[in-house]
């Protein structure tokens, strides 16, 4: 049997000769720049962010959403037919942006921002003191989710300062001057987080959370990421009994104070877990998705400030709460 998305992506171009029309995730009006559509909650800010008023941005995957689980809309094909750059996050995250691209046609240039970070891969061994990998199992798979790493935020930006001013060269100065505002409050914000993680115990910064999401968080911050319920880089794996027993023999043999359940996902798996380890539920993080207006999540840098405080709190058993603030 045929999946939804190889049903819908075949009408999709013909979806574009009846629909005309495009603006930005929040209705306002385009501008005279280049015409950018952007995959996911975080790549949408980063680009709008370097847009600024030149550029009409689109994004296609809406807040709390899971991006595993997304399937295209015939709406995104038209808005995408008629982009001038896509920007995608990429490593397996947005896939359905290929798909779409290829069904919806159109000019676009593509940026794919992980090719621009520095990306580690599932099961990396962790690095000592002097940033030498310690002895570990080699992996092959590059772990997608880079942007829990303000420093390749930093990075991904500038990609997108690039693509803007390759499709629209007379906006340049506006992209390089909102791209340089916007990484100056990463910078700031990528302290302030080091500086709230500082203050927890090392030998308590210990995660464990849904899925294999926080590996980038981890090495930026000195956090041991002890294990996840799903231990896979994707939602959509399954954990076996076997796999849950093992993880709740390293919770309780290292100390571990919390563990966290992911937002957007059912926690019912993360309570039974934590009752059985005998530690707490701490408050949901903000891993492959943003949170609604209203959250303290709804956009990246909050996202970061809200998983660094409530990691903080978890970890050091309720004695830590800091907020960072770009």
């Amino acid at each position: 049997m045929l999946s939804t998305k190889r049903l819908i992506l075949p009408v999709l171009a013909f979806v574009l000769l009846a629909v005309g029309g495009c603006g930005n995730e929040d209705g306002s009006a385009s501008s005279a720049g280049a015409n950018v559509v952007a995959t996911t909650p975080q790549v949408g800010e980063m680009t709008r962010a370097v847009a600024g008023e030149r550029a009409r941005v689109t994004q296609i995957l809406r807040s709390n959403s899971d991006p595993h689980e997304f399937e295209p809309r015939p709406s995104d094909a038209r808005v995408l037919g008629e982009a001038d750059v896509l920007v995608i996050s990429g490593g397996g995250i947005d896939t359905f942006a290929e798909d779409l691209r290829k069904s919806a046609g159109g000019k676009a240039s593509k940026v794919e921002l992980i090719d621009s970070v520095h990306t580690i891969k599932a099961g990396d061994p962790p690095e000592d003191e002097h940033g030498h990998e310690e002895e570990g199992a080699p992996a092959d798979e590059v772990d997608p989710h880079w942007w829990q790493d303000p420093t390749n935020a930093i990075r991904a930006v500038e990609a997108v300062r690039a693509a803007l001013t390759r499709a629209d060269p007379e906006g340049s100065a506006a992209y390089a001057g909102n791209a340089r505002a916007y990484s100056q409050r990463l910078r700031r914000l990528d302290r302030a987080i080091a500086s709230c993680m500082e203050k927890v115990p090392d030998t308590m910064r210990k995660l464990v959370t849904t899925h294999d999401a926080l590996a980038y968080y981890g090495r930026r911050y000195e956090v041991e990421i002890v294990g996840a319920l799903i231990p896979s880089l994707s939602t959509q794996a399954q954990p076996s009994g076997r796999d849950i027993q093992e993880l709740v023999g390293q919770i309780r043999s290292d100390g571990v104070q919390a563990v966290f359940p992911e937002t957007a996902l059912n926690p019912r798996l993360e309570r039974a877990v934590s009752k059985e380890a005998g530690v707490k539920v701490g408050a949901q993080l903000w891993a492959d998705t943003l949170g609604p207006r209203g959250s303290g999540a709804e956009t990246y840098l909050g996202s970061l400030s809200a998983n660094t405080a409530a990691m903080a709190e978890g970890m050091s058993g309720g004695k830590v709460r800091c907020r960072p603030r770009a």
